[in-house]
């Protein structure tokens, strides 16, 4: 079973809207995607509640509800990681995983604490072992600014794969509150959303982003 994790110790990073994308994105394409909620608050579990009998089926799972387990019966199972993660915590969550996506918004708080979150993440066990990939992505972007180009500068770089450059857009919301992807949304509405994330899925879908 593919494992993916989205990860970033910064909150509001856009890590829950990233997952749901990558979530959303393979149950179309016919794959039994399970989606694992670390955050306290339950965000991608709502966003699951608001998804229609007629979409592909993704099945949730609170990972902070007592007695819950990680079922190994499905094609994908994606992962919400928690904010403020570091030490111990990292480590175990890397553990259970093999494939991180690390989103980073275009401010230079941002950038700060996503460069001292790279560090840490490069100096735990699963890492230095070879038993994790990290793939880098520029999130909610508006093109042509001064953070915009200094975000990219710093991603590009990072001795790790600069994966996918998204847009600041109203698809990412629209998507949310109907419990869909934007791939799912039509391609009068995303079509340049979809060319964008299409270099985050081809890396995915890619032995370059397994360890």
């Amino acid at each position: 079973m593919r494992r993916i994790m989205v990860m970033n110790a910064k909150g509001g990073c856009g890590k829950t809207t990233l997952a749901t994308n990558i979530a959303g994105h393979y149950a179309a394409k016919g794959q039994d995607v399970i989606l694992v909620d670390f955050d306290p608050q339950g965000c991608s579990m709502d966003w699951l509640s608001k998804r229609g009998k007629d979409r592909p089926a993704i099945r949730g799972i609170h990972a902070r509800d007592p007695g819950r387990h990680l079922p190994e019966n499905a094609d994908l199972m994606v992962f919400d990681a928690p904010a403020r993660v570091h030490a111990g915590e990292l480590s175990q969550l890397l553990k259970i995983t093999e494939t991180v996506v690390l989103p980073v918004l275009p401010s230079p708080i941002d950038i700060d604490a996503a460069n001292a979150f790279l560090k840490e993440l490069q100096s735990s066990p699963p890492y230095k072992n070879k038993k994790v990939k990290v793939g880098l992505v520029a999130n909610r972007v508006r093109d042509n600014t001064g953070m915009s180009y200094e975000l990219d500068s710093f991603l590009d770089k990072k001795r790790l794969p600069y994966v996918a450059y998204l847009r600041e857009a109203m698809n990412y919301i629209r998507a949310f509150m109907r419990g869909l992807a934007v791939s799912e949304l039509p391609p009068y509405l995303a079509k340049k959303d979809w060319a964008q994330q299409k270099m985050l899925f081809d890396w995915l879908d890619s032995d370059a982003s397994k360890p």
